[in-house]
């Protein structure tokens, strides 16, 4: 992903003289990070949307306050539950050289021949993961290849995973990501026919069935 930069003015506008702020086209948000103290600021309400419509939370963006850059990545997003847009955000600066702790999301990528060709269903345990690494080692989003899962019951575990050696992921290797499984009524079914018995009728319809006779 290219650069994000934002540019950002310095505001002193507090309480309800934010709402006219908002009306004037202006995104009130706040920098916080380790070594500073907070920074209230002002973006452009249009092209700040805009441009963090394509950033995740572990996007780093520089925030160009009055000329001044500031690496950080974007911690909150309050938005206009009407009108969707965006109301306020908080953003964290970070360290280039010191490493951070962040959750990173997973993007599952690929085709499964088990949910393909064997109709399987493909169960996500974990979305996201914590990884520790320097701000500019930090990845948008981890692929997670699902074209491995090729039979009913493969999984994919954290181990399984490629990501760069400058990223450490915090997770235990063997928490399991993703898995591939079958819905309970085909399961009852294949049980029923290997027996050479009828399939029972789903649960669902026998609790019915009984509502009403009751």
């Amino acid at each position: 992903m290219d650069k994000v930069v934002l540019k950002a003015t310095k505001r002193d506008v507090v309480g309800k003289q934010v709402k006219a702020m908002r009306r004037e086209g202006k995104l009130p948000a706040v920098i916080y990070g380790r070594h500073m103290k907070p920074i209230s600021i002002a973006l452009d309400a249009h092209s700040a949307g805009l441009a963090l419509s394509k950033v995740t939370a572990s996007s780093l963006v520089t925030l160009d306050v009055d000329g001044k850059e500031y690496p950080a990545l974007v911690r909150e997003r309050q938005r206009d539950y009407i009108k969707g847009s965006l109301t306020h955000i908080d953003f964290l600066a970070v360290d280039m050289n010191e490493k951070i702790r962040t959750s990173v999301g997973l993007n599952f990528v690929g085709v499964s021949a088990a949910v393909k060709d064997y109709n399987g269903i493909l169960v996500h345990n974990l979305e996201r993961l914590e990884v520790e690494c320097l701000p500019g080692d930090l990845p948008e989003r981890i692929n997670v290849d699902i074209a491995m899962l090729k039979q009913i019951g493969d999984l994919i575990r954290v181990r399984d995973l490629a990501v760069s050696e400058k990223v450490r992921i915090l997770a235990d290797p063997e928490d399991t990501i993703a898995v591939v499984t079958i819905i309970k009524e085909e399961t009852t079914a294949a049980a029923a026919a290997a027996e050479g018995a009828e399939p029972a009728s789903p649960e669902l319809s026998v609790e019915r069935g009984k509502k009403e006779e009751e």
